[in-house]
C-alpha cells in the first residue's frame, strides 16, 4: 500500500459492519475495565454499538479508538447516572430460574489481561476514579485526552488517577497483608 493510500484510507469513514467486526473487542475490553463485569460490560458494548450506528453519520475520520472509547465511557457514565436516580433492589436468589451460559472468548481474554483480583479492586473503585485510571493506566490514553474525553480539567483527570491509584494501592496492600 503506498502512502498516499494509505493516508485516504486513514480518512474514510469506516462502516458500521467494519466498526463492529474489528473494534468490538477494544470495546467490550474498555467497557470490561469500566464495568467489571461480564455480563454488563456485554450490555455496555450493545449499547456503544447503537450509539455508533447512529453517529457514524458525524465521524470525522481520525483517532477511531479514541472516538470509541469516548462514546464507551459516556454511555458508562450515562448508566451510572441512571442507577443513582433508579436504585434497584436485588433479586431473590431462585436457582431453577438461572440460566447457564458461557463467559465467551472475550471474558476469557479480558480476565487474562488483569488478575481477578487487580480487576475486583478496579471494579471497587468509585466510577469518577475508576473511569481516569481505566483510560491512562489500561488503555494508555494520555491525560490531555482523558480531560477531552471526560470534559473535566486536566488537573481534575490527575487528580483522580492519583487518588484513584493510591487506592488501588492501599487495597492491594491489605491484600497482600492478608495473604502472609
Amino acid at each position: 500500500m503506498t502512502q498516499a493510500t494509505a493516508e485516504q484510507s486513514e480518512l474514510t469513514v469506516p462502516t458500521w459492519e467494519e466498526v463492529a467486526q474489528t473494534h468490538s473487542r477494544f470495546i467490550y475490553s474498555v467497557a470490561y475495565r469500566l464495568t467489571g463485569s461480564h455480563h454488563d460490560a456485554q450490555d455496555l458494548v450493545q449499547e456503544v454499538l447503537l450509539r455508533v450506528r447512529r453517529g457514524l453519520a458525524t465521524y470525522r475520520p481520525g483517532n477511531l479508538e479514541g472516538w470509541l472509547s469516548r462514546i464507551t465511557t459516556n454511555a458508562f457514565l450515562d448508566r451510572v447516572r441512571k442507577q443513582k436516580r433508579r436504585p434497584t433492589q436485588p433479586l431473590p436468589d431462585d436457582p431453577d430460574r438461572v440460566i447457564p451460559g458461557s463467559s465467551g472468548i472475550d471474558a476469557e481474554m479480558a480476565q487474562r489481561d488483569l488478575p481477578d483480583h487487580l480487576q475486583q479492586l478496579l471494579s471497587d473503585l468509585a466510577p469518577d476514579y475508576r473511569i481516569p485510571v481505566v483510560l491512562k493506566d489500561v488503555l494508555g490514553f494520555s491525560y490531555e485526552e482523558i480531560a477531552r474525553q471526560l470534559d473535566i480539567p486536566i488537573g481534575t483527570v490527575r487528580s483522580r488517577i492519583h487518588r484513584g491509584r493510591s487506592r488501588l494501592r492501599d487495597a492491594l496492600a491489605v491484600i497482600e497483608g492478608e495473604a502472609r
